[in-house]
């Protein structure tokens, strides 16, 4: 494996109680930096409260980085920004130190360094820690799994997609389980390349095709379909804008399975949903985060 070693950067990391706020001080901030001086990132949690994490290239003036997120956000805001400088570290090395397999039902999430430790009962899903997000650590996936173990107990789909397939681990799965064809999707196309490898890496490149789509458009959605099963991982503002194409897609009784939402988004998704005939069947939740499966009525 190639190492990946990063040279030490400066860090300042904040909180931010408003969305608005927060993107505020986002553009201020970047408005603010040339290309290459800095990286920002912002996500909100479980509670609702927004991380901003800034690293420089550079050791950063701290005083003129508190009157810039003071402008936006206020001087208490300013007050409690963390510096801090991260070590040079090699991130492969240390994913896959802290990446364990993941239980998910009948399936196990693991990278290449855990593929012995795979119990001979469970399907395991082989994925590099390289290839961070949608390694099944997180609580969306996992969920995700769950549900479709859930399914496959009683219900043997044919046609199945995994919308939003990310690095490919939804429809791996499937595809192990139901040792069926699966028509895999992303909108982004560094995440189909990384889905087709992952697929033939755990020999199921045979049977999962993936294709580069924007929601529904492609015509591959109309020959593969209607579903009886969709899996889809996104977001929640994505999941309701597609509630209308997703129910076009869909045969009669089929079963959705949604994620990427925190768990209170789940209700403005489910009503979307519902509108379209999808009635919700279970609900989990992990880490803040929701699962869910609804079905298609008829």
């Amino acid at each position: 494996m190639t190492s990946t070693l990063t040279p030490s950067t400066h860090r300042a990391s904040f909180a931010i109680g408003s969305e608005q706020t927060a993107k505020h001080v986002v553009d201020l901030l970047t408005e603010s930096f040339f290309e290459g001086q800095a990286a920002i990132s912002a996500f909100e949690g479980p509670s609702g409260r927004w991380d901003i994490i800034v690293h420089f290239a550079d050791a950063p003036d701290q005083t003129s980085i508190r009157e810039l997120v003071g402008l936006a956000a206020g001087d208490e805001v300013a007050q409690h920004i963390a510096f801090d400088t991260v070590e040079a570290r090699d991130w492969v090395k240390a994913a896959l130190e802290d990446l364990v397999p993941v239980p998910a039902g009948r399936f196990v999430v693991h990278g290449s360094h855990d593929r012995a430790r795979v119990p001979a009962n469970k399907l395991g899903i082989e994925i590099e820690a390289a290839l961070a997000f949608g390694t099944g650590h997180h609580g969306t996936t996992r969920g995700c799994l769950l549900l479709l173990d859930h399914v496959l107990k009683a219900y043997q789909p044919q046609r199945v997609l995994d919308l939003g397939t990310g690095t490919g681990v939804l429809a791996i799965a499937a595809a192990k389980a139901l040792h069926g064809a699966v028509l895999a999707s992303d909108i982004d196309p560094a995440s189909v390349r990384v889905a087709h490898d992952n697929a033939h890496l755990n020999e199921t490149g045979h049977l999962v095709q993936a294709i580069r789509a924007t929601g529904f458009a492609a015509p591959q959605f109309a020959q593969r379909g209607p579903f009886d099963l969709v899996l889809a991982n996104i977001l929640a503002n994505p999941l309701r804008q597609l509630a209308m194409s997703m129910a076009r897609h869909l045969a009669p009784s089929a079963l959705v399975i949604l994620s990427g939402l925190l768990t209170h988004q789940a209700g403005p998704v489910i009503a979307a949903y519902r509108a379209r005939g999808l009635v919700p069947v279970r609900h989990l939740r992990i880490e803040g985060w929701s699962s869910l499966l609804l079905r298609k009525a008829g």
